[in-house]
């Protein structure tokens, strides 16, 4: 009998519905976010408006009106559930994007304080950050926002006491055991260990994210005065 990808469907109100495909963030409930997102996506639903993954839930915005009968929810779910019960296209494994980053200085405010929290040396945090690949597991908080995991958890921190009013863009961050990058400016309480010359949200590019949900990041160090190189440089050194 075919496992099913979720755990529970559930009304959130009269536009949205919620799939839970489990409570721990792990690559198994990742491989069903996507999953059930590919799904839903793919469909021809007259009355689906938008699908919005995270971490162990689908968000699926609906126009009910689309729907003629008395319980305009309860059939989308029902369909829901068909959909679900559906074939699965192949599944992409995503894309490695490297991410060139100049760690420390004025573009790396908090890494020597975050080094000192961990009794590291800023040169041990940027080994630890950069010495693996990360899956994006989700995309929000701001247009482009990647949350990446897994974070080495000798970098977990908790997130700042006083979050900044102005982050740069392009700026990269640990926040509890996650690492992510600021696309535009914005506030933030996450701690900032470098920046990207790498452009994340353009609202002219299509796609007008650059990472996308399942793609794989690996941060590449590079030196100060390749921060303003063009976006599309050679990185892999």
């Amino acid at each position: 009998m075919k496992a099913s990808l979720y755990t529970s469907i559930e009304k959130v109100h009269e536009s949205a519905v919620l799939i839970k495909v489990g409570s721990t963030l792990n690559q198994e409930n990742h491989a069903k976010v996507k999953a059930v997102t590919s799904l839903i996506e793919a469909s021809s639903f007259e009355w689906l408006i938008e699908v919005v993954p995270s971490y162990t839930c689908v968000m699926v915005y609906v126009n009910p009106s689309n729907v003629v009968l008395e319980s305009p929810l309860d059939f989308i779910i029902q369909e829901i559930k068909r959909c679900l019960q559906g074939k699965l296209s192949r599944q992409t494994k995503g894309r490695l994007v490297k991410i060139p980053v100049v760690y420390g200085g004025e573009f790396g405010l908090d890494l020597v304080e975050l080094a000192d929290y961990h009794k590291l040396t800023p040169a041990e945090v940027i080994s630890l950050h950069s010495d693996r690949i990360y899956t994006v597991y989700m995309i929000g908080f701001t247009p482009g926002f990647p949350y990446l995991g897994e974070l080495d958890q000798r970098l977990a921190t908790p997130r700042r006491d006083q979050p900044r009013l102005r982050i740069a863009p392009g700026s990269v961050a640990i926040g509890g055991t996650q690492t992510g990058i600021y696309p535009i400016e914005s506030p933030g309480g996450w701690h900032i260990i470098g920046r990207t010359p790498r452009t994340l949200f353009h609202s002219e590019r299509n796609p007008v994210t650059l990472l996308q949900l399942g793609d794989h990041v690996q941060f590449v160090p590079i030196d100060e005065s390749q921060i303003w190189l063009d976006e599309e440089g050679e990185y892999d050194h």
